[in-house]
């Protein structure tokens, strides 16, 4: 049986939170800018987190040179930059030792995401994680399920078959966070290069790293309501 003082599922956000694909998709936008003799800032760049379609910077840098470029040329070479550099990204600190534990006392887990279900699966395959999860809710490219929207959120709830003080949420950014609060979820905030600037109040907690983290410390720490 589970601990009164643990919840019943982990619920992970993907980017950003177990893999480090932030930096990598800054910096290859942050790339083309730079050919173009322009500056992406992080401040432009940062709303996009953890959402979808926020931001074009394909429309950022041709309302910055004051003509057309070639966006689908462009939008092939920043994604094949930013595949490249993913591919160089291991499990964030801590993440690991975390789904372990989680599995350990016969928690569920998810992953909760904006970005596409197939996206989220090759890259677990390739950290050798594809079989430690429970269930995968993806936006899957649709602006309306993807966060700050707490669709994906609810919709794990109910496959799961949990209340949502039952779960814990584990994100990156501030959208993500919004989804999981929205949704009823606690939600323990860990930033990483690209997010530590970004206001993470809404979180119940922030913390620097999931390093050394079992998940009673992020019950605890998130204040969650013991069952009884």
């Amino acid at each position: 049986m589970t601990r009164p003082d643990l919840p019943a599922a982990v619920l992970f956000d993907f980017d950003g939170t177990i893999l480090e694909t932030e930096g990598p998709s800054y910096r290859s936008w942050q790339e083309l800018f730079d050919e173009h003799g322009l500056e992406l800032t992080l401040d432009a760049w940062s709303v996009t987190v953890g959402a979808l379609n926020l931001v074009d910077p394909v429309a950022m840098l041709e309302e910055a040179l004051g003509r057309e470029v070639d966006g689908d040329g462009l939008r092939r070479r920043r994604m094949r930059r930013k595949l490249e550099l993913v591919a160089e990204e291991a499990l964030r600190p801590g993440v690991e030792q975390l789904i372990a534990d989680a599995r350990r006392h016969g928690l569920r887990l998810g992953i909760v995401t904006s970005a596409s279900g197939d996206w989220v699966r090759r890259h677990l395959t390739r950290l050798h994680l594809d079989e430690a999860w429970d269930l995968i809710v993806a936006a899957d490219g649709d602006p309306e399920r993807a966060k700050p929207a707490p669709v994906v959120y609810l919709e794990a709830l109910e496959l799961l078959e949990i209340a949502a003080d039952d779960a814990i949420a584990i994100e990156d950014s501030p959208n993500g966070v919004r989804a999981a609060k929205a949704a009823g979820i606690p939600c323990v905030a860990v930033p990483n290069p690209i997010t530590r600037r970004l206001d993470l109040s809404e979180a119940d907690v922030v913390l620097d790293t999931l390093d050394g983290a079992g998940v009673a410390d992020l019950a605890a720490a998130a204040g969650t309501i013991q069952r009884t």
